[in-house]
């Protein structure tokens, strides 16, 4: 009898549960979001959607590429780390910014989000090139993230 690695139910059920809290948290602040000054640069809401599907699907299947085929090593350990921390601020960022209407601690968080998103990339280009592939578009867009939240806080009179 054949067994699936409990990891490719874990780190995708992980990534479901990041989305779905961060999707609750959105579509409950939405009124409130429409009452923010935005800067120019802010896509249009329905592009927020498919942009954070694409990016939770590649983000599990890189950290499953990593738990499943990298050496249990500091590297290892380190990026596992870096994913734990990502997964969690990432999760924060909704709550922050659209329940609590924070928006500097909604930046700063998204900060972290970014760097870890590069921290991991960095860590993982000698190892474990495709994962830092797939983990490329999620450090672009919460790059560009950071720069909304910072402008949205800005805007808005947060600092």
């Amino acid at each position: 009898m054949c067994c699936i690695p409990y990891s490719y139910l874990i780190i995708p059920a992980i990534a479901l549960v990041i989305s779905f809290l961060g999707g609750h948290y959105t579509r409950a602040g939405m009124g409130w979001y429409d009452s923010l000054v935005l800067p120019s640069l802010t896509p249009p809401k329905w592009v927020f959607g498919p942009v954070w599907t694409i990016i939770y699907i590649l983000t599990a299947l890189a950290a499953l590429k990593v738990w499943n085929t990298m050496p249990r090593n500091c590297r290892f350990r380190n990026v596992m780390i870096l994913f734990v921390i990502n997964a969690c601020a990432n999760g924060l960022w909704s709550y922050l910014f659209f329940a609590q209407h924070d928006l500097a601690w909604a930046f700063f968080d998204a900060l972290i989000i970014a760097l870890t998103a590069w921290a991991l990339i960095v860590l993982l280009w000698n190892a474990q090139r495709t994962a830092a592939y797939m983990l490329l578009p999620y450090a672009l867009w919460s790059s560009f993230a950071a720069y909304l939240a910072y402008a949205i806080a800005s805007l808005n009179g947060a600092w």
